[in-house]
């Protein structure tokens, strides 16, 4: 089956809004009228036996030029699907056959009266121009609702106002699902008394869960449609009336994994692909079940009147929103960053505010690139799996994850990544982090971390600091020359590249170096000093 598109489909027009059009002069002269057959679309042929080039609810046109048995040309018209049988009165009769005026009224087909003066492109024409009127009504329809879901989900109680309005934008009921069929939250009025049941059992079909204490009382599989208005298995449905409740239920496209009609009995559920949606009929209402994502098992259950043509598209706009709604923060929840901050703010050290933020080690990422966007940052933030985000002015940004979160490479960023720290250790790997991504954006890598491992392991910190502010001493009032040091010794020498990282002239580099040189009255050349002095820097 074809995908359904972003819009909703052309809605089928009432038969009887075509035959309202008096310049078309049609007139129904055979077939019932009380049930309300709805036109899809328009085809004309001359065949003998239409049947194999019918898709089902067309308003087949034909002036009976190969017309030989009546009888059996309205029985495979029936058996196609068509909508109704549109007969033009000349140049091959002067009037309706009477055979075919009774064939239709013993087979169910609406018959029309085509007048000489009305041709079949005229009646197409028509057609084509109420569905066009229809479908606007419908994208009208489907945007309004669009607009009153985003408003209610700006509201400060969002999920029950998302669910008014989806039910009062359907005419209907919606509910909330938990995986075991609780209802968490719902609005609006179910159409028939055994809806609730019906959307649980459906809401379990979509969780893929067991419903035994449902099978047990009603003797059926939980989603199982009414005895004999299921299809067969490797039977295909036709196409349900997009008004009514009776009939065969057609499955719901979902935006997920899959779509559910209903299983047949008999087949094992699990070997069964899970459903992002599936949809059911009973007396007097049609029901719909949606998965939401974020992989919390909440289903959205929908009970209406009746299905219209915009009503899933509807419905999806709403899921969409749900699932972001319910779904859990990335990182550390809204309430736990909201008390770590209280407790910093009041004095609290690192590792108590980190305690309420669920780990007692964390990476720091240092990133440099984006969009430019204001959503840029949080945009990576959230790639990252952190709500613990800090865009600075300067374009880069700063980002907080616990240790054991997986950094990858992010298209357009250049990131820097710190060892894993402790809560007291989060300045020395902001340090590491910021190192890291000037050395990436210097190389050209889209990801580079910080080595923990190194020779300054074997001496204490505070014997190496002191090493170091004594073999620093001549540059410790210039931290021009200590950055660009860094930086050059980092780079292995390179003008260009630690030009291109500190954003000034490689000649500009060049004279600080040599300027570092005359202070330290050193060879930098030598690959003894480099590594002396880079030791020092490391400890500055």
């Amino acid at each position: 089956m074809p995908e359904i598109a972003a819009a909703p489909p052309t809605p089928p027009i009432p038969l009887a809004a075509l035959l309202a059009r008096e310049e078309l002069g049609l007139r129904q002269i055979a077939g019932p009228v009380e049930a309300g057959a709805a036109v899809h679309w328009v085809h004309t042929s001359e065949m003998a036996d239409p049947y194999p080039y019918l898709l089902g609810g067309e308003l087949l046109l034909s002036a009976g030029v190969l017309l030989k048995d009546p009888d059996m040309y309205v029985s495979r018209i029936v058996q196609a699907g068509a909508a109704a049988l549109g007969f033009g009165v000349a140049p091959v009769y002067d009037t309706v056959p009477q055979a075919l005026i009774e064939a239709c009224d013993r087979h169910g087909l609406p018959l029309i009266e085509v007048p000489p003066p009305t041709t079949f492109t005229a009646v197409a024409r028509a057609v084509w121009r109420l569905m066009a009127e229809a479908r606007h009504r419908e994208l009208r329809r489907v945007t309004q609702a669009q607009q009153g879901l985003a408003a209610a989900a700006a509201r400060p109680d969002p999920v029950p106002a998302v669910l008014h309005q989806l039910a009062a934008r359907l005419g209907g009921k919606a509910v909330l699902l938990a995986p075991d069929g609780t209802e968490l939250s719902s609005s609006g009025r179910a159409p028939g008394p055994d809806a609730g049941a019906a959307l649980r059992r459906l809401a379990r079909v979509v969780n893929r869960r067991p419903a035994a204490e449902e099978a047990g009382r009603s003797g059926a599989f939980a989603g199982d449609a009414p005895a004999g208005s299921a299809p067969g298995a490797g039977e295909v449905p036709k196409p349900a009336p997009a008004s009514g409740t009776g009939g065969a239920t057609r499955p719901v496209r979902g935006t997920g994994t899959g779509d559910a009609s209903r299983p047949a009995r008999g087949i094992d559920e699990a070997t069964r692909p899970i459903p992002a949606s599936a949809s059911d009929a009973i007396p007097g209402a049609h029901l719909a079940a949606y998965a939401l994502g974020g992989h919390q098992g909440l289903v959205l259950g929908l009970a209406t009147p009746r299905r219209e043509a915009g009503d899933h598209t509807v419905a999806g706009v709403a899921v969409v929103l749900l699932s972001l709604l319910t779904a859990p923060h990335q990182g550390a929840d809204s309430s736990g960053r909201s008390a770590a901050l209280v407790r910093l703010l009041l004095g609290a050290g690192p590792a108590e505010a980190a305690a309420l933020l669920g780990t007692d080690r964390w990476t720091v990422v240092h990133a440099r690139g984006g969009s430019g966007t204001p959503f840029a940052a949080s945009a990576l933030g959230a790639a990252l799996g952190s709500a613990l985000v800090d865009p600075a002015d300067d374009g880069a940004v700063r980002i907080l994850l616990p240790a054991d979160s997986e950094v990858t490479p992010q298209p357009g960023w250049v990131l820097g990544v710190s060892s894993p720290v402790r809560p007291d250790e989060l300045a020395a790997a902001d340090t590491q982090a910021a190192r890291a991504v000037h050395r990436a954006a210097a190389t050209g890598t889209d990801l580079v971390r910080h080595r923990g491992t190194s020779l300054s392991a074997l001496l204490a910190p505070e014997e190496a600091a002191a090493h170091a502010r004594l073999r620093l001493a001549p540059l410790a009032d210039s931290p021009a020359l200590l950055d660009t040091l860094r930086n050059w010794l980092s780079l292995h020498g390179s003008w260009d590249r630690t030009a291109a990282a500190m954003e000034i002239h490689r000649n500009t580099v060049r004279q600080r170096i040599a300027r570092c040189a005359a202070l330290l009255d050193e060879d930098l050349d030598d690959a003894d000093v480099r590594m002396e002095l880079w030791f020092a820097l490391r400890h500055t």
